[in-house]
């Protein structure tokens, strides 16, 4: 019998990109039989999304037969994927072979046209991992892989929130801020707001922190990083809210290549149920990865010509490198400036061919006072309506709105997946 790890992802309804929360699978080699074109262009697909980024995928064609010649000369990878088009027995028969050229510890993923529960319950006993009724698409594939390495009750964790500007000086920090203030307090989910600016970072003085250590410290000594290390830098604000402060000091310069906050994130992602990033605007290999790498993304951007430019620019250019997600949003900050000449909210919506989640009108004695006082705006004037909006924007966000719907308590996750494809 094949000694792989049974642990299946809690069924949940087909969601367009973006509904769902799936968390990024870890540095596994996984490699794929498939016995048509159009599996294999969907598992090719799903090598190409974010959340696979550290898999090393490899697809061959023949399916299960292929797999057991692969196998007999060489060593399996962490998981496979089998598409079969046998039936029942023949399937069952396939996977005996197979078990006598797999590594223990392998997990695998059988990909077929059969809705047979009698089959699953045997594939079950057998060890299998996963069992995807076919035809299937991108985000199932993601999604079963990543679901092996992401245990059911630990969904919740890891949500990455991206914040950036669309030019510089529009007040992205500060909504940041306020954003990932309003999670915790308003939500209640223990969150960080990790402030990405090392340079000039305002998080520490919006906060009222000034913590002796930060961010920096993990950037630069990237083999320390794990949990432990990680919770010394955290600041706390309030008692769901911590902060990865930026040093905002110029004695060193911030050069990082692309994967700099890699390690950072990871450990944040594993314990930490919502983590707020703080990106500056500038357009570096590792401000890039954080922005493509987040789970949603909120760009921040005044109503003037260069502001729509960027906002579109970069809408497009994430749009582009993640087909699978929900699409960036934007808001509008500092509308209604005094004899500044702006583009409307409705022509700016019109351009990027979207509305914006919030319109911030401009309150310079508001944000003024809230700046200076090292305090949110909701603790200035809790029923303000840019307060409001704040909270607006981190369900949004968050995607905690509506109360989540939860499957049978009764029905094991693959066999609840079955019976709703039978229906």
């Amino acid at each position: 019998m094949i000694s792989y790890s049974r642990q299946t992802p809690e069924a949940e309804p087909a969601a367009a990109a973006g509904d769902e929360h799936i968390a990024p699978a870890p540095r596994v080699s996984v490699q794929a039989f498939c016995e048509t074109v159009e599996t294999a262009a969907a598992v090719q697909s799903a090598g190409e999304d974010r959340r696979m980024a550290k898999a090393h995928l490899k697809i061959q064609m023949g399916g299960l037969t292929a797999a057991i010649e692969a196998y007999r000369s060489a060593p399996t990878p962490n998981v496979i994927i089998l598409e079969t088009e046998d039936r029942g027995q023949s399937i069952l028969a396939g996977l005996d072979q197979l078990a006598t050229v797999c590594d223990a510890g392998t997990r695998v993923v059988i990909i077929s046209r059969l809705n047979d529960v009698a089959l699953y319950r045997e594939l079950v006993r057998r060890g299998i991992s996963d069992y995807l009724i076919g035809p299937v698409g991108t985000l199932d594939i993601v999604r079963a892989v990543c679901g092996l390495f992401n245990a059911p009750e630990a969904k919740a964790v890891g949500r990455i929130v991206a914040v950036v500007g669309a030019k510089g000086g529009v007040g992205a920090s500060t909504i940041a801020h306020n954003i990932g203030w309003s999670i915790a307090r308003d939500l209640a989910f223990d969150s960080v707001v990790a402030d990405l600016d090392l340079a000039f970072g305002t998080a520490g003085l919006d906060y009222n922190q000034d913590p002796a250590q930060g961010i920096a410290d993990a950037v630069f000594s990237p083999d320390r990083v794990d949990t432990a290390f990680v919770d010394r830098l955290l600041s706390k604000c309030t008692d769901h809210l911590s902060l990865l402060a930026a040093p905002a000091t110029l004695e060193r310069v911030y050069d990082f290549g692309a994967d700099a906050f890699d390690a950072i994130f990871d450990t944040l992602r594993g314990t930490i149920p919502f983590v707020v990033l703080d990106v500056p605007h500038q357009w570096t290999g590792w401000a890039r990865q954080a922005l493509i790498g987040a789970d949603d993304i909120l760009i921040v951007a005044a109503p003037d010509l260069a502001n729509l430019r960027n906002t579109k620019n970069m809408i497009d250019l994430l749009r582009a490198a993640r087909p699978n997600d929900q699409a960036p949003i934007y808001c509008l900050n500092n509308v209604g400036v005094p004899k500044r000449p702006e583009i409307k909210p409705a022509e700016f919506a019109k351009a990027i061919e979207a509305e914006p989640v919030a319109i911030i009108p401009f309150e310079p004695q508001l944000f003024g006072l809230a700046t200076n006082n090292g305090q949110m705006i909701e603790e200035v004037s809790s029923g303000h309506r840019t307060a409001e909006m704040f909270r607006q924007m981190a369900q949004r966000l968050t995607g905690r709105s509506e109360a989540r719907k939860t499957g049978s308590k009764f029905l094991p996750p693959l066999l609840s997946k079955l019976l709703s494809k039978s229906r």
